[in-house]
């Protein structure tokens, strides 16, 4: 069984979708094993505990160094035995020595199309109000691994959903969430820990059920 560690900062939305999975039996090969916050007032953390999963907190301003900081979230990973890291809506930077110590090895969730509306600054509400802004007929959302450059890493799986000519951030962040991050999130979890996602480059394939890599 691999052991999953959860890394959120605010609602936990996400992190629910994949409580809910796991208490389905859909994470198949897969089990959280912590949920690490950046936020000591995350409601993810609450979400946790009544999911009865170890959380723990880590906040950036608290180490002196990105290094320092880098240090005790390896050191958490490596305590819960992490095979898998899954950023649920982690507002911290990630560093080339985490990613690199997890090379493909961490999953991200984007509230959009890439290579649309992602990047440095794109996070939130920003990132509809700038679909919206452009005009967008199709948005939604991506799993992708995670590598040094920003939302730049190889994509797993991704959702279109349709933009509606009333929509405002608000319902357009909700429904991309319902139809496309809530699913797509689990969903290339069960992949990766069933170990049917094979990475070339940008390019990721997913295996067969029962085939060999």
């Amino acid at each position: 069984m691999l052991k999953i560690a959860v890394l959120v900062s605010g609602g936990g939305t996400n992190l629910q979708a994949l409580i809910d999975a796991q208490a389905r039996g859909e994470l198949h090969n897969g089990q959280i094993a912590c949920v690490i916050s950046s936020r000591p007032d995350a409601y993810a953390l609450e979400r946790a505990e009544k999911a009865g999963i170890p959380r723990e907190v880590l906040v950036r301003r608290e180490f002196p160094t990105q290094d320092d900081y880098d240090s005790a979230l390896l050191a958490l990973l490596a305590r819960y035995d992490a095979g898998l890291v899954v950023l649920a809506g982690f507002m911290t930077i990630i560093s080339a020595r985490v990613t690199g110590a997890y090379r493909e090895r961490i999953l991200n969730i984007r509230p959009a199309l890439i290579a649309s509306f992602c990047g440095p600054g794109y996070y939130g509400l920003r990132v509809h109000e700038a679909a919206l802004a452009r005009g967008v007929k199709v948005t939604g959302a991506t799993v992708h691994f995670v590598n040094e450059v920003c939302d730049g890493g190889p994509i797993v799986l991704q959702k279109a959903v349709e933009v509606r000519e009333d929509d405002t951030p608000e319902t357009l962040q909700r429904r991309v969430m319902e139809e496309a991050e809530w699913k797509i999130l689990p969903r290339a979890v069960s992949l990766f820990c069933e170990g049917r996602l094979e990475v070339d480059g940008l390019r990721v394939r997913i295996r067969k059920e029962g085939e060999s890599a």
